[in-house]
């Protein structure tokens, strides 16, 4: 059942979909481990009733510390620093659909001069290794900065972030709960214009330049699994569902990301 799940969330396929592309699909068959010839494939109510069972009891979440435990035992996650961001993930805006509303738990925002309407996905990253740590799901219209301090691990000295973290090191739950890191935070573009030109503005231009490469890592990770993670129209709803598959994709990407590492034999 856990990779039939696994299957669903690859895929991003509804409950009924994903019954009947396993009965298609003979690779699929064999992944899951399901023989036609003795056993049929799970039903859409079972799967439902399966995915319900993990988000009741936050499995998911356990499911993303345990693949990070391995990651750490191997030496892979290291906890020096952290990056920390956040990217929008759209939900289905329509009303034409049989309720006829939309995801009362989804909100809308405005990012530049666009509005968005869904979820927000808040990550902490590896410094070092790009692996993620931390997953949060909020609202759309949630800051970034209220859940900065849910990103770090606690045992870093360093953080890097956007500009949208601008004053990050002033929250007060940062201050009491994290005082010892040091922040890392892009100026916004508008302060590095209006700097004179010379020396203190090539030179701030710089340092600008090596914080967007520590913070590319992040970058791409979102935007390697940024269609993965956007759920698929009118298959999944609500905060816990969406947060819920955040944590099983982003605990999958780490595998992925560190297969050559895992898979490398063992120093004799």
């Amino acid at each position: 059942m856990l990779r039939v799940y696994f299957l669903q969330q690859w895929y991003g396929l509804a409950d009924e979909a994903l019954e009947d592309t396993i009965y298609e699909s003979q690779a699929m068959r064999g992944f899951v481990g399901v023989d036609l010839g003795a056993e049929v494939v799970p039903d859409a109510t079972t799967l439902l009733r399966f995915r319900h069972l993990l988000e009741r009891h936050e499995l998911t979440r356990s499911l993303l510390a345990e693949v990070n435990a391995l990651l750490t035992e191997r030496g892979l996650l290291l906890r020096a620093g952290t990056l920390v961001d956040a990217t929008i993930i759209a939900a289905p805006s329509s009303t034409k659909n049989r309720e006829r509303w939309r995801d009362p738990e989804m909100h809308q925002t405005r990012k530049g001069n666009q509005w968005h309407f869904g979820m927000k996905a808040h990550i902490g990253a590896d410094a070092h290794s790009g692996l993620v740590h931390r997953v949060v799901g909020t609202a759309a219209h949630v800051s970034d900065l209220s859940q900065a301090h849910e990103l770090l691990q606690g045992e870093e000295n360093v953080a890097h972030a956007d500009a949208g973290y601008t004053g990050v090191e002033k929250r007060p739950e940062i201050v009491a709960q994290h005082p010892g890191v040091e922040w890392r935070v892009a100026l916004k573009q508008g302060k590095v214009k209006v700097l004179a030109e010379g020396w203190a503005k090539d030179l701030t231009q710089a340092f600008e330049t090596l914080k967007a490469r520590a913070r590319a890592r992040v970058e791409h990770l979102f935007h390697s699994y940024q269609e993965p993670v956007s759920p698929p129209e009118g298959a999944l709803s609500g905060l816990a569902t969406n947060t819920a598959q955040l944590h099983t994709l982003f605990a999958l990407a780490n595998l992925v990301i560190a297969k050559c590492a895992l898979l490398a034999p063992a120093p004799a």
